[in-house]
């Protein structure tokens, strides 16, 4: 066992929460072990399944809430794996009351486990290299899902819910292995980037938004694409996913000087080719594997893009669990709107054209965000780069930055003060207080320094005043 703990953490955690999300795929999150069970004892599906999505949008919404230090996050992380094991096993058994309160139950657990492991991917990886540890973690996931959707639903529901429950178990002895001590450790990065009072509000919101109208289409995918091609059991059972793991492994190992971002792109043009092959071709073998390919393939870029920026976000908040768990959120009720969305659609029997028309709006309204979005993003994560190493300098320092900064006019006395409290983070009213001078005033100054920098925002001012100036790169 001290062999074991001799690993490094990061390697742990990572296959600890590879398997237990791979029972959140194959079982919870409408998985096909979740199907086969309902479909061999003719129950109805769409109540149980809204129940155990809502269930888990609402554990990662609120984990942050209580879930406040790094020491609780091993054992919230361990003691939700064991009520996800125990609420799962009624399904071993026939239909009952206990199936709908196992799936709430496991569904707001897992959620609470998910949103977690921001703390954990905050204090065991680099934050070079997060995208990475997010990729892995979504790829061996879902390759472990392959093989339980291939058992359940070709040899038996039955075993598959044992592969998938042991899964779980194995997850739990991966996460209790992590030591304590490597848990509790604090950083004092987070701390001073706190400190400094940056707000991300506006960025991440706006992403959030971006994410969750985008995974509307997940839901459409789970309702109306899927029942379409449901006769093709066995190749649906393992080729599903193996375009979602291929385009994570393209975009991991992207060359730096590419750009993840344009990438959505790319996704966006996917899925609206996905919508439209949906429509217009029939629903043979062929036809599935280039619906399914572009269609999953775009939700693999959709998901590393936004997992990697939230853990590039993690640095910013003294709350990782929070911010990962309202982010993850913002993806699962997309999904579940999509959901809804795609029963209401069925219910109402609509051609696969206006599906496709339906699809092919939400596409055009996140293709309207995105270069805002992007732009917001950009300036957000620069400015906080470029703080960090302008914080560690001494002020004569800081000051020779600021005088060699370019201004279409001279910035006034005042306004340098101004300026360089701004760089410390600090918000209009701590400005206020630190020179003696009202919020209003200090608002007057602060437009006439976006004037003269020709800027809009505190973000595009930091960029423009620290950029090529500190030790970052651009």
């Amino acid at each position: 066992m001290g062999r074991i703990k001799a690993v490094d953490p990061r390697l742990l955690s990572t296959i600890g929460c590879s398997l237990f999300f791979a029972y959140i795929l194959s079982f919870l999150f409408e998985g096909q072990v979740l199907y086969s069970l309902f479909e061999s004892s003719a129950v109805e599906t769409s109540v149980y399944l809204l129940a155990a999505i809502a269930a888990h949008l609402l554990g990662l919404f609120s984990c942050g809430y209580f879930v406040k230090s790094r020491g609780a996050v091993r054992y919230v992380m361990i003691v939700s794996m064991g009520l996800c094991l125990l609420a799962t096993t009624p399904f071993f058994f026939g239909p009952s009351a206990l199936w709908m309160g196992g799936l709430v139950v496991s569904g707001y657990t897992s959620g609470c486990v998910v949103a977690s492991f921001g703390s954990l991917l905050k204090t065991f990886t680099p934050k070079s290299e997060r995208l990475k540890t997010c990729a892995d973690i979504l790829i061996y996931s879902n390759v472990i899902m392959i093989v339980v959707n291939v058992v359940a639903m070709n040899v038996s529901p039955s075993i598959g819910l044992i592969l998938s429950l042991t899964c779980v178990m194995l997850g739990m002895l991966f996460i209790w292995i992590l030591t304590t001590n490597s848990m509790t450790e604090e950083g004092d990065k987070a701390k001073r980037i706190q400190d400094q009072h940056s707000n991300i509000n506006k960025p991440a919101l706006l992403l959030a938004l971006f994410v969750l109208i985008i995974t509307i289409n997940s839901g459409l995918m789970y309702q109306v694409i899927n029942p379409a091609f449901e006769h093709l059991t066995g190749l649906v059972s393992w080729y599903w996913a193996v375009p979602y793991i291929i385009a994570l492994i393209v975009m991991r190992n992207l060359p730096p000087k590419v750009k993840h971002s344009s990438a959505l792109y790319v996704g966006m043009a996917m899925i609206m080719a996905a919508f439209i092959s949906f429509m217009v071709l029939a629903r043979n073998a062929l036809d599935y594997i280039v619906v399914d390919t572009l269609m999953l393939g775009a939700c693999g870029i959709f998901d590393l893009f936004w997992w990697s920026i939230l853990g590039e976000m993690l640095d910013y908040t003294d709350n990782s669990v929070r911010l990962f768990g309202m982010g993850l959120a913002a993806n699962v009720f997309g999904v579940l709107a999509g959901d809804v969305l795609g029963m209401r659609i069925v219910s109402l029997q609509l051609s696969y054209a206006e599906v496709t028309v339906i699809a092919l709006t939400i596409v055009s309204m996140t293709v309207a965000l995105l270069p805002t979005l992007n732009r917001h993003l950009v300036m957000l994560l620069k400015s906080h780069a470029y703080l960090v190493v302008y914080d560690t300098m001494s002020k004569p320092q800081q000051n020779a930055i600021i005088a060699r900064s370019a201004t279409l006019d001279p910035l006034t006395v005042r306004e340098q003060e101004v300026l360089e409290v701004l760089l410390d983070g600090k918000s209009n009213r701590q400005i206020a207080e630190m020179l003696f001078i009202s919020e209003s005033t200090v608002k007057t100054h602060v437009r006439n320094i976006y004037s003269k920098y020709d800027v809009r925002s505190r973000a595009e001012l930091i960029s423009t005043v620290l950029k090529n100036q500190v030790g970052v790169p651009s």
